[in-house]
């Protein structure tokens, strides 16, 4: 493993199973890395998974504000990058996976993006289904403007939660305090997310990425994540999407044991 200590604020890493395959994993915002429990769970004798938790999120000190919030976590996974990997991420995490994965494409041996939310490429695509999803969160938007975080992290999860989570008041006390905790990075992901600040969508960038990629949805999630899905299948070289019957956005955490027979197949064709 790279020198972590060198980083201007190390994360904090864990491993999960211990079988042959390695595999970096990136959770979702308002999570943590035992997000991926579940899925290593059940490939406990196949995988080796090394997962860290974001700046702000978990056992990670809080980001200092300093450079770009997606910069910082892709920096900091690109440390654990010690050989050909097998790459997956969730959600915001997907992003930081997809820019691994053209930025050191010689590392990464498949790519996993379980329901990226990159909005810039469903902005190309359709337009309507990103005005509608601004629309929808400005009642978050407005909450962390008007630094209400417990607000806003009670809407923002209400927003991305799978039908039949937990309601806000039915988690327990820690759980809340530590999605508040995180929340205030969610905007700091807008010029990334939305406005592709990293430049991925510019011509020739993601032809870098020639790995096998599953692309993962669930089919009760938010309509926009489908236009992703399917834009970045069109322009990843070597790209297959795949939708997940009766998930959400949180499919990896709500159904981990068919995410996991998923990559399974996956990888045994990769």
């Amino acid at each position: 493993m790279k020198d972590l200590a060198s980083l201007p604020q190390p994360v904090h890493v864990r491993q999960l199973g211990s079988g042959p395959r390695q595999v970096l994993a990136i959770h979702c915002t308002i999570a943590h890395s035992g997000a991926w429990k579940g899925v290593a769970g059940r490939l406990d004798k196949e995988a080796t998974f090394t997962a860290f938790d974001m700046l702000s999120h978990g056992q990670s000190p809080d980001w200092d504000g300093q450079g770009g919030y997606q910069d910082r976590n892709v920096e900091a996974a690109a440390m654990l990058l010690q050989q050909p990997m097998d790459l997956i991420g969730h959600s915001f995490g997907a992003t930081v996976a997809l820019r691994l994965a053209v930025e050191y494409p010689e590392l990464v041996r498949s790519l996993t993006l379980i329901e990226p939310v990159f909005f810039a490429v469903a902005d190309q695509e359709a337009p309507d289904l990103v005005s509608q999803l601004r629309k929808d969160a400005k009642p978050f938007a407005d909450a962390i403007a008007a630094g209400d975080h417990a607000l806003g992290a009670r809407l923002f999860n209400r927003m991305w939660s799978s039908s039949g989570s937990p309601r806000w008041p039915d988690m327990p006390e820690a759980t809340r305090a530590a999605m508040t905790r995180s929340i205030h990075v969610v905007p700091a992901c807008d010029a990334s997310l939305y406005d592709d600040q990293a430049g991925l969508l510019s011509p020739g960038i993601l032809e870098r990425a020639t790995m096998p990629c599953l692309l993962l949805r669930g089919t009760e999630t938010q309509p926009v994540i489908h236009m992703i899905n399917e834009g970045l299948a069109q322009r990843l070289p070597n790209a297959q999407s795949q939708p997940v019957s009766g998930a959400g956005h949180m499919l990896p955490i709500s159904h981990p044991g068919t995410t996991a027979s998923l990559l399974r197949d996956f990888w045994s064709r990769s």
